[in-house]
This record gives C-alpha cells, sequence and structure tokens, in this order.
C-alpha cells in the first residue's frame, strides 16, 4: 500500500510505477484505491464509473480499467455535497456532515465487494493499493476507509511517501509516524521522499537520520520529474503547467467552477506546439487561436459564473470576429440556446421546469434528467475530416438536440448524438462542441483539428499520423517506471 504524509504527496503516481514495475518482473499487479474523491473520472467497458487515477494505474499494470478498482468514488458539486458512485454507479448524494453516519457501512460493504470481485477476475495477482489523503487524520482515524483499516484488513505492506517540494519533510514523515496507533506502526515497511531536486546525495544525511530515528529504511529518493503526468485534481493541473518555447497556438481553456474531467486536455497539453493557458472567470480572454468549453459536474452553476463574468458575451464576440470555440460533454451543453433542468440536477438557481438560456453559440436544447450515460462508444468523425475513427466514452446527464431542423448545424461524427458544428460569417468563425470524452486522444483527429487552426494562421501543417495518445502515455509510464527503479529499492517492501 502506497501511503502519503499529506494529499499531492504523489501516491497515484508512484503507484502508477509500482504498478508498471511488478508488471515488468512478470507479476500480476492489481491496482486499487477503496474510496477516491475527484471529479476527473473515466467510464469502462461495463458502463462504470471510477476515478481517473485508477485508470491510469491499470494502464501501467497493463490491466483494463475496471470500476472495482475504485469502489467509491466521491464526486465534489459544491454546497458540501457530492455525488456518490458505489462499485461504478451513482447511488446518491452525500453531505459532508452525514457522509460517515449515512455511508460508512455501504461503503466498506462497496469496497470489499470491488475487492473481492477485481481479485476474482485476476487470480494469483497482487493487490497495489493507494491510500488517501493522509493516514492519521485524528478526527477521521475510527471512520477512515481506504487507508489503514483497508491496511490492516490485508496485512499490507506499507511505503509512506512524502513530499520535500512542500517543504518540512522530516516533520512530514515523523509527525506522521508518530500519530500511528502501535498495532499500525509495524505496516509501514520504508519511506519514500518524493520531488527531490538536486543530486541525490546531498540528502544521504537526512536519510540516515531518519533511518535512526524512526528505524524505518528509506526506500529511495524520487528526483523531480519534469513529464506532464494526469494530475489528480485542477489545482495541481495548473501548478505543474509552465511556459513552451516551441508554442505556435495558444488555446485558452475556461476554467470551469465546477471543472470535471480535464484530462480530456492531456492530449493536447503533450503537443509541443500547442500552449494551453488556463482562464477562469472574470479574467480577460485575449485573442487565442481557439478556445476550449471543458467539462462540467454543475453545468448551470457553471453557466452562471461564465454569465456573471460576462465571458458569455465575449466570447460570441470573439466566435463573430473569427474565433474557434470547441466544448466538450458539458462543454457542448454551455453552448447550447436552451437548457431545462426539471430535477434540479446541475447546480442551478431557476424554478424547477423553467428555461435557462445558454450562450448561444449553438442551436443546442439540452433537456438534463433521466439515467446517466454511462458507455464506451466508437464512432467516424465527419468533421474536421470525413472518415477518421473516433472512441472515447460519454459521461453526462441530459439530451441535446437541434433547435432548427435545417441551417449550418451539422453532425461531428456519423453518429449525430455525438456531436455539432456551425459555422458563423464570413470572419471564419466556427463552434463545435461533442459528448465524446477522449476525443483529442485521437492522433489523426487532433491533428487534424490543430492543422485547421494553423491554416488561419500561415502556419506550416503538423504531420496528421500520429499514433493514438495511449501509446505516448504509456512511454511515459515506461519512463516513470525506469526512475522508479532506478531510485527505490523495494526489497524491504516485497519481502517477507
Amino acid at each position: 500500500m502506497v501511503l502519503g504524509t499529506s494529499s499531492g504527496a504523489g501516491k497515484s503516481l508512484m503507484t502508477a510505477a509500482l504498478c508498471r514495475v511488478l508488471r515488468r518482473r512478470g507479476e500480476t499487479p492489481l491496482p486499487f484505491k477503496g474510496q477516491n474523491m475527484s471529479n476527473n473520472a473515466w467510464v469502462d467497458q461495463d458502463g462504470g464509473e471510477m476515478a481517473y487515477s485508477q485508470a491510469l494505474q491499470a494502464w501501467a499494470a497493463g490491466l483494463e480499467p475496471h470500476h472495482s478498482m475504485n469502489p467509491v468514488l466521491l464526486k465534489p458539486q459544491g454546497d458540501s455535497t457530492s455525488e456518490l458512485i458505489h462499485l461504478g454507479q451513482s447511488v446518491g448524494l452525500a453531505r459532508a456532515e452525514h457522509y460517515y453516519r449515512d455511508w460508512f457501512r455501504p461503503g466498506w460493504a462497496a469496497i470489499r465487494a470491488g475487492l473481492s470481485e477485481l481479485q476474482a477476475a485476476h487470480p494469483g495477482g497482487r493487490l497495489v493499493l493507494e491510500g488517501a489523503g493522509s493516514p492519521v487524520e485524528v478526527n477521521l482515524q475510527s471512520r477512515d476507509l481506504t487507508n489503514l483499516r483497508l491496511a490492516q484488513f490485508l496485512r499490507a505492506r506499507c511505503i509512506l511517501v512524502a513530499d520535500i517540494e512542500r517543504g518540512g519533510v522530516f516533520a512530514q514523515l515523523v509527525g506522521t509516524l508518530a500519530l500511528l496507533r502501535p498495532v499500525e506502526r509495524p505496516l509501514i515497511r520504508g519511506l519514500l521522499i518524493n520531488r527531490f531536486r538536486g543530486r541525490r546525495e546531498l540528502f544521504n544525511e537526512g536519510r540516515r537520520w531518519l533511518e535512526a530515528h524512526t528505524g524505518i529504511p528509506v526506500l529511495g529518493v524520487m528526483p523531480w520529474l519534469d513529464e506532464l503526468f494526469p494530475p489528480e485534481d485542477s489545482l495541481d493541473l495548473l501548478e505543474r503547467r509552465g511556459r513552451k518555447s516551441g508554442a505556435e497556438l495558444e488555446i485558452a481553456v475556461l476554467r470551469l467552477p465546477s471543472l470535471s474531467n480535464f484530462s480530456d486536455l492531456d492530449p493536447l497539453e503533450a503537443e509541443p506546439s500547442v500552449q494551453l493557458r488556463w482562464l477562469a472567470p472574470g479574467e480577460p480572454l485575449g485573442r487565442p487561436d481557439a478556445v476550449i468549453v471543458p467539462g462540467s459536474k454543475q453545468t448551470l452553476r457553471d453557466l452562471a459564473a461564465l454569465q456573471r463574468a460576462g465571458l458569455g458575451q465575449e466570447l460570441r464576440s470573439y466566435v463573430a470576429g473569427g474565433g474557434q470555440v470547441f466544448g466538450i460533454c458539458g462543454g457542448l451543453q454551455l453552448l447550447g440556446r436552451e437548457l431545462l433542468d426539471p430535477q434540479g440536477l446541475e447546480g442551478g438557481d431557476c424554478a424547477a421546469g423553467q428555461m435557462v438560456a445558454g450562450l448561444d453559440l449553438l442551436p443546442l436544447r439540452t433537456r438534463f434528467g433521466g439515467r446517466k450515460a454511462l458507455r464506451q462508444r466508437q464512432s467516424t468523425a465527419r468533421w474536421p475530416g470525413e472518415g477518421l475513427s473516433l472512441e472515447g466514452f460519454e459521461l453526462h446527464r441530459g439530451l441535446s438536440s437541434p433547435i432548427e431542423t435545417t441551417g449550418p448545424l451539422q453532425p461531428l461524427a456519423t453518429d449525430p448524438d455525438l456531436g455539432h458544428w456551425c459555422s458563423f460569417g464570413e470572419a471564419g468563425g466556427l463552434v463545435a462542441g461533442t459528448y465524446l470524452h477522449g476525443v483529442f486522444e485521437s492522433g489523426p483527429w487532433r491533428r487534424l483539428w490543430l492543422n485547421q487552426l494553423r491554416q488561419r494562421r500561415g502556419l506550416a501543417a503538423l504531420p496528421e499520423n500520429p499514433p493514438h495518445h495511449s501509446r505516448q502515455r504509456d512511454a511515459l509510464l515506461e519512463r516513470l517506471a525506469d526512475a522508479f527503479e532506478a531510485h527505490v529499492n523495494l526489497t524491504p517492501l516485497l519481502s517477507p
């Protein structure tokens, strides 16, 4: 089990690295995080929802992601309320103050069921568990579902990760160990220092002190990695991205208050010629080459925030002047003309059944309700070129339909329910959107979309045959595993 001294210590990536290293050694690692809190989600082949970080760990392990790897997922939606996902399916809403009263026992049951399902599907596999936050929050320890309760239940060998970049690494580790109960302390088999800058020898004295003071070996000192990896939350996303010296296109991405599924943008982030500029409501739009409106957990609440900040009118002026806007899932819904939420699912302040005006950049009407769409999809593109394969997944409530049966609105794919595009005026403005998460992972489709932006700028076209982003992601995981094997001694963790 990979525990951390705090949220953001690097547990997710260290777990992914461990999975890839074990796979290299001929084992079948089984990534598992009992409970996660994230709006960055993935939908498996069975239509089950899970955190993207566990999907990444599954790929590192050479497995198909499955919701049993993350049996409890909380998706925050504001006002101290989260949607609760058990074993891939939504089971209701949970308020923070009542969560442990109402959901502790069902959550533990879901975790045990997920473990059983995962182990039955992969007999002989080795569980690689990821903790959550800190394992020694004293006000929560008795009700903690996914750290030491699970470690004790499974008699897991634990590694404790601390982020030296934050400062106070000795206090992080010693303080965490001091707060463990006597029955828990023997579970910790090793310490790991993460995100160390400079020569590792500079930490030799600190390493000796930690081992002498705690009696626990320091298994390794992981260096600061310059590679880009999918972060666990949007704050990390903004902190980890910098300027690119060779960028030729600037794409603005709206940082919605209820931003979700921001891993959709990872393939663009990995393009050397593309600079993403994350834009909060109230910040000036400027004149980027394109604007992306990403997914939203609370579409109507985010719509109100955009309108209050004047971004709706700014986007309409941008398109009228020849700009391009692309929406993904909730972003597609925001770009429409009318939104109806009779059951109050999307966080708006309007009365039930009342129509809400969207950004009015696509002649679409979205009606929220019914079962959540959770499925993987494959289709064929009709824009920006014909015939390219598209694949990804749907994860949304509501259906969007054209308001006008004739006019400039065109389907984006051969399956018209996956999205639309529409051109505006002689200036060349264009608005498009899709329900397909992962649309940018298709290398040829992504490059074709980028090349039509480059053509408008008079830039040379990029090659339009790059591989699927999954191959690039796998190469990054290989390099992560290389660094992990070079800097971490796993013998104390893996030996009986």
